[in-house]
């Protein structure tokens, strides 16, 4: 005998939420590119320095972040570096790996461009505490 996996709701409420979810992913997105323009970067490139602006990482880390091939990762740093926001360092527990980390301006940089998303902070400031704790609590459980 084998296993059926649950089928997942198809009710009205269902989808309706999925459509909401769906609505406010792409508005991040799009405000979130249109911001990256406004410091002259690709979504992509400030999504690299975001990463980045936390901590130092290898090549192949920020690929499995991004979910998305090494390579393309190589060259977003390169056009990073060039404009002296990310430099290469040696990793210190591994001379042989390189590190990529936001300099000090990619860092500036990184912080300018996340203070000026307001699509999430305006909507999310008319809920109550209480309200948006709920709200990430429910976020947390649909990603587990």
């Amino acid at each position: 005998m084998t296993e059926r996996t649950p089928t997942p709701p198809t009710d009205p409420l269902t989808v309706e939420v999925v459509e909401l979810i769906a609505t406010v992913v792409a508005r991040y997105h799009e405000e979130y590119e249109e911001a990256a323009g406004k410091h002259a970067l690709t979504g992509a490139q400030a999504r690299v320095l975001a990463l980045l602006s936390r901590e130092a990482m290898p090549m192949r880390r920020i690929a499995q972040q991004l979910k998305c091939e090494p390579s393309n990762v190589t060259g977003i740093v390169d056009r990073l570096e060039t404009r002296g926001l990310v430099e290469r360092r040696p990793d210190p527990d591994d001379r042989r790996v390189k590190l990529a980390a936001a300099t000090e301006e990619g860092r500036e940089t990184s912080a300018r461009l996340r203070a000026s998303l307001n699509f999430a902070r305006e909507p999310l400031a008319g809920l109550s505490e209480q309200e948006r704790t709920t709200l990430r609590d429910l976020l947390r459980r649909m990603l587990d």
